[in-house]
């Protein structure tokens, strides 16, 4: 029997929103706050920082969440003051309390630059009508009317889902050295999930605060979006994925935004790499018949696809099928209803 190449070292962890916290290395707290979506819960994390905390992601803006922040920050962060607010991604289970906590204790956000300027340009989106670009590339990709009417009911729902980022930064780059408490922490920056998506990797601890970059029991969400249709996102992320293993040590403790610590983070990132070669394998065995985006779900998902995650899984398949098309694997053709068919180089 194989063992398992993934180690889960806690057998405590935090209660989900009741502000209470695991130690996860000296001066270095986890948190979990809650969500609404098929995730319920965000890993969020709060490091010693001189005489107050450094607070790394934040969840969505929620009542549940503000009212598990000040009981945390009442209890067991011990009623220390947020010295700065650092955010992996703009995606809002991460930054969606960082305008909140910024605002509370008058301090800074720390974010990279293309994550906290897109995370400013989706939520100037809210209450806009849906751009017909929006639309065609949903309708391309095989949506009925039903689908496309929920897309522009919902279009600018990002906004919601955030507190109000302030109107200023501090921009963090990739191989930049921070200081938190006395120790180094090294910026990593990766993309495919996010634009500019920022790891943080302390030496001394032997500890990765790997956002959704790494996962240990899901695999990240890499998808195309209406804003750039022609996306390579998935060989960014594959590419992020190799530069992780090459600059990280295997003998972190990975700290991840979903599912539990875990340690073994380069037989993960070989199992993600085998993952998404397998699937790309599968979608272009089916593109022996041309498809269109949405017939190709069964090849890439083990589960039924339902309205509240067809635009997630949508633009991962658009996602693979552009990585084929990129690869010289796969071509598309639109027909005369502006719907895209993809098959396989030479069908």
């Amino acid at each position: 029997m194989t063992a398992e190449p993934l180690q889960y070292p806690f057998s405590i962890e935090p209660g989900t929103g009741d502000g209470s916290t695991v130690t996860v290395a000296p001066g270095v707290l986890w948190l979990r706050m809650p969500l609404f979506m098929a995730l319920p819960w965000i890993n969020v994390w709060a490091i010693a920082d001189g005489p107050g905390w450094t607070i790394v992601d934040t969840g969505l803006n929620l009542p549940a969440a503000t009212e598990a922040w000040s009981a945390a920050l009442a209890g067991a962060l011990g009623d220390r003051a947020v010295a700065r607010v650092l955010v992996t991604h703009m995606h809002p289970d991460h930054c969606g309390l960082a305008g909140w906590l910024t605002e509370r204790f008058s301090t800074r956000l720390w974010m990279t630059r293309l994550e906290y300027l897109t995370c400013r340009l989706m939520a100037a989106d809210t209450g806009r009508t849906a751009p017909p670009d929006g639309v065609e590339f949903y309708r391309s990709a095989g949506w009925g009317a039903a689908e496309l009417a929920r897309y522009v009911e919902k279009f600018g729902a990002f906004g919601q889902m955030i507190h109000p980022l302030p109107a200023s930064y501090r921009r963090i780059s990739d191989g930049e050295s921070l200081s938190i408490d006395g120790r180094e922490w090294i910026v990593v920056v990766g993309n495919g999930h996010s634009p500019e998506h920022a790891c943080l990797y302390c030496p001394t601890l032997k500890l990765l605060i790997s956002g959704d970059q790494v996962l240990p029991r899901i695999s990240s969400n890499v998808s195309v979006y209406p804003t750039e249709p022609d996306a390579d996102p998935l060989a960014d992320w594959q590419q992020s994925l190799a530069m992780l293993k090459a600059r990280i040590p295997d003998d972190v403790l990975v700290l991840p935004a979903h599912n539990s610590p875990f340690k073994g983070l380069h037989a993960r990132i070989d199992q993600l790499e085998a993952l998404h070669r397998e699937g790309l394998a599968r979608l272009e065995q089916v593109l022996d018949e041309p498809r269109r985006a949405v017939d190709v779900f069964g090849a890439l998902f083990t589960r039924p696809i339902g309205a509240s995650v067809l635009g997630m899984a949508t633009g991962e398949a658009v996602a693979h099928l552009n990585r084929l098309v990129k690869a010289g694997r796969a071509s598309r053709d639109r027909d005369a209803d502006g719907v895209w068919w993809w098959r396989r180089a030479g069908g």
